[in-house]
């Protein structure tokens, strides 16, 4: 997380230091990101940045961060607007995500091709409450309708989240790292939803 000096700053201020990370975030990945860069285009001196971040993976994460919390809100929105369907609410999800403006799905591109372990735990904060505290995921639990989903018991929800969220994971992948046009990418993501909404062995 940035340090209070960010935080300190008048808004115009950090949304002018904000840009310049994402933009620079957008144009490589992470471990290719150049704090100069980002320091130029935010007409700061160096040592202004390490006020108010420990390095650049502290401003990358902010960003992810931000991300999640978006994440959270559209999933509020969607699954109240689908009565309780997480289904359709993850399709609808999937298709916000690959249709964001093009500095966004720069960065996001640069997340998805670039995952690493700490990158997905973060991003699947969207999701999942690994941190028991984290109060918008339980409320978000408590919106989805159970009777829609095959499950035995309230345990099984947690998994059929996780199952979810790492089928539209792959399928982001999925559709940057071939390139996958938007209807290509709804197509293929469509049909694993389909796949698993009518389960997958016979009786």
């Amino acid at each position: 997380m940035p340090k209070i000096t960010f935080f300190n700053l008048p808004k115009e201020k950090q949304d002018k230091l904000v840009f310049a990370a994402r933009q620079e975030f957008s144009r490589v990945p992470l471990y290719q990101a150049s704090i100069t860069n980002i320091i130029k285009t935010a007409k700061i001196p160096r040592g202004s940045f390490y006020q108010y971040f420990e390095d650049k993976e502290d401003a990358f994460f902010f960003l992810l961060n931000e991300r999640v919390e978006a994440n959270k809100n559209y999933l509020f929105t969607l699954i109240k607007q689908h009565d309780g369907d997480i289904i359709q609410t993850m399709v609808d999800l999937f298709e916000l995500i690959i249709s964001e403006e093009e500095e966004n799905l720069s960065f996001l591109k640069n997340i998805f091709l670039n995952m690493t372990h700490r990158i997905e735990t973060e991003f699947e904060r969207s999701f999942n409450d690994y941190d028991a505290k984290e109060i918008k995921i339980i409320e978000l639990k408590s919106l989805i309708d159970k009777s829609k989903l095959n499950l035995s018991n309230d345990e099984e929800l947690t998994y059929v989240m996780k199952i979810l969220i790492s089928v539209m994971i792959r399928s982001v992948i999925d559709k940057f790292s071939r390139e996958l046009s938007n209807e290509e990418a709804m197509r293929g993501f469509r049909i694993e939803i389909d796949l698993l909404k009518r389960g997958l062995a016979k009786n």
